[in-house]
């Protein structure tokens, strides 16, 4: 076993500790994980994506336990989702203390104490002057369905433009804007109308080419841009480039869209990502860490932008009692110390996958904010990405007891729970650099 010691303690003093990671005395998968994907791989739709034969037990902040008790470090969070690592007592007893009083009433018909307490926040904590409204979804994708809504509710114009490399979501709407990967949208055509695209990075392409070409400014409705692409590569934008999109959204009166569903609730060190760059939106879409793994999201924007009326716009389950009481519980912790934790640990993430790339040489372009980074998998006769060589890495860092997540072509992610602490981030990169040189 590498790193942390058997006898050590949680930070938390918690009593269902389930010991320190990595774990594998026998090798992994085991026969327990191997019956349950045999029974799954009969029934189960063949659009999943298993990366690697993990079958999970339990979990608690950065561990991972699977059926036959070995234990992991979990640099993938759920793809970003479980912002306070997994099963944190707090939130845990949020969601318990909720469940006892209410589990269900319906926010679009009636009132109820954790989704105000919840829009409040949120509206706080959202970047922009003047007051605010929130609609709440059950997640990303449908966060994004309402922002197309409203945005051509609001302007009456038709057309929403995107970038190449984007990814918002697979529900129709979302997936019209989402252009990650041509399989994606394989043979679900026709898609809604009247969205466009251009490279990302190069915000000079909306007015040369869009505006040129195919629609007039005064027909757009939105931008949505990711301020960090997810997806697509974990792809930094270049310098000014998010603050070229505010310009060209000022001047045609375009609403600037921020999708900050995987780069938001404190990841990269700030509670949205578009902070880093000075750039406010005048819609921000928010959902994964939102609620450690309650299924929620929400869209925020200025009260004269969200002004459709009742019955416009609505949901069943969005905005559920015991989603919101436990995103009350995260954004609490995220702003008392995990949004902190991820601007202090992130510099040494970074450093260390330079540190590797420099090194092991089928590894590259280290990038990242806060702990949101990644790195590109290479061939070294080619210099171009090799996303067989990546698939192989991730199954030896599988193995060594590391759990990470593929994005773009050929980059790997690294977005541990905001939780993490040195000694857990020091001893998975030092299981990555060992995977890495297993493959080179």
């Amino acid at each position: 076993m590498l790193g942390i010691k058997q006898n050590e303690q949680p930070q938390q003093g918690d009593h269902d500790w389930i010991g320190p990671a990595p774990w594998i005395p026998d090798g992994v998968p085991g026969p327990k994980a191997k019956r349950f994907i045999e029974r799954d791989e009969r029934l189960t739709s063949p659009s999943y994506t298993r990366d690697y034969p993990l079958v999970v037990k339990r979990a608690l902040g950065s561990v991972i336990e699977d059926v036959d008790g070995n234990r992991f470090l979990d640099f993938a969070a759920g793809i970003a989702v479980c912002a306070t690592g997994h099963c944190h007592p707090k939130v845990v007893q949020a969601i318990e203390e909720q469940a006892r009083n209410l589990i269900h009433i319906c926010g679009s018909d009636f009132y109820y104490p954790v989704m105000v307490e919840l829009v409040e926040k949120l509206t706080a904590i959202t970047p922009g002057p003047g007051p605010k409204r929130v609609y709440l979804t059950n997640s990303g994708t449908e966060a994004v369905e309402a922002a197309m809504k409203l945005a051509r509710y609001y302007t009456r114009r038709q057309w929403i433009i995107g970038f190449y490399g984007a990814f918002h979501g697979r529900t129709m709407g979302a997936l019209s804007l989402t252009c990650s990967k041509a399989r994606q949208r394989e043979r679900f055509g026709p898609l809604v109308p009247m969205v466009a695209h251009v490279p990302f990075g190069d915000a000079d392409a909306i007015e040369s080419n869009l505006f040129r070409y195919e629609m007039a400014p005064s027909e757009v409705a939105a931008i949505f841009v990711e301020p960090i692409q997810g997806e697509g590569g974990y792809i930094l934008p270049p310098p000014g480039f998010l603050q070229q999109i505010r310009d060209i959204c000022d001047r045609h009166k375009i609403l600037m869209v921020c999708d900050e569903i995987q780069s938001g609730t404190g990841r990269t060190g700030r509670w949205f990502a578009c902070e880093h760059f000075d750039v406010i939106p005048d819609v921000a879409l928010v959902a994964k860490g939102l609620a450690s793994g309650m299924p929620l999201g929400a869209v925020v924007a200025p009260e004269e932008v969200m002004s459709w009326p009742p019955g416009a716009q609505g949901s069943t389950f969005a905005g559920n009692p015991v989603c919101c009481a436990a995103a009350n519980a995260t954004l609490e912790l995220v702003e008392s110390s995990y949004m902190a934790n991820a601007a202090k640990l992130g510099p040494r993430l970074l450093a260390a996958l330079e540190n590797i790339a420099d090194k092991r040489k089928v590894v590259t372009a280290a990038r990242g904010l806060g702990l949101m980074c990644a790195l590109d998998v290479i061939s070294r006769r080619t210099g171009k990405g090799d996303a067989k060589r990546r698939e192989r890495i991730l199954r030896a860092s599988f193995e060594r007891g590391l759990l990470l997540l593929p994005c773009g072509e050929h980059a790997i992610r690294f977005c541990p729970p905001l939780c993490i602490n040195e000694a857990q981030l020091d001893v998975g990169l030092k299981l990555f650099d060992e995977a890495v040189a297993t493959v080179l």
